[in-house]
Parts: structure tokens; sequence; C-alpha cells
């Protein structure tokens, strides 16, 4: 979501080849959660373990920034997450740190039928 990217800047990375962006990961931590942004990786460069290399370096630095608790939001990539240990919560089982994350709150205000396409995710860190 383009919603309030400005801010984060200096914890999105990027993984590059050749002078190309092969893959972009955002971090937003608020207290002690940490929401993973985006996370986004060519469809020249899937099942290079780019994606696990940017996932780890992101669970890396929100450790490094005293997150206690992550926290996603994803329609279809649950399984790829789960490697993680992240496992599927309810809405009502974010902390107070990470309801203040924009997407929580446009979640919230979201209609039904879209809200049943997303799957929070919560890791403890």
């Amino acid at each position: 979501p383009l919603f309030d990217y400005e801010q984060y800047l200096d914890t999105f990375w990027v993984l590059d080849a050749d002078a190309e962006v092969t893959g972009c990961i955002g971090l937003e931590i608020y207290g002690s959660s940490a929401l993973l942004r985006s996370i986004v990786v060519s469809p020249s460069t899937r099942g290079t373990g780019a994606g696990h290399k940017l996932t780890s370096h992101w669970l890396d630095e929100a450790r490094a920034r005293d997150a206690r608790t992550a926290y996603l939001f994803t329609m279809d990539k649950a399984p790829f997450f789960s490697r993680y240990g992240f496992e599927r919560c309810e809405m009502d089982d974010f902390d107070a740190d990470a309801r203040r994350t924009t997407q929580y709150t446009a979640l919230q205000q979201a209609p039904a039928e879209f809200v049943k396409l997303i799957t929070p995710m919560r890791l403890t860190l």
C-alpha cells in the first residue's frame, strides 16, 4: 500500500542485481511491535531465495530495534510466512502498539468482503 510510506523509507530495503531492483521489503516499528509493511520479489527472481533473504533481514532488523512481536497482513502468502513462525491470528489479537499502524486502521474501516480476503499473522520475536 502506498499510504504513509514516505515516513518509513529508512526501513525499506532493496535487493538488486546488475542495477535492476529484484526485491523490496519494509519495516514499521510501533513501540514493541513490528509490522511487515510490504515484501515484493520480481517474477524473474522468485525461487532463488530472495524472499527468504529479505524476510530474514527484516526479522533481524525488527529484533535489533527491540520489537517483541511482529505482525503482517497477507492475502495468499500465509504458507510462506509460516516457515518463519508466523501464525494466523485475528485482528483482535493485535497488541495496542500494532493497532496504531495505518494498515490496521484501514482494515478496521474496510468493507467486510475485503477484510475476509486478508489473513493477519503474528510472531513472537
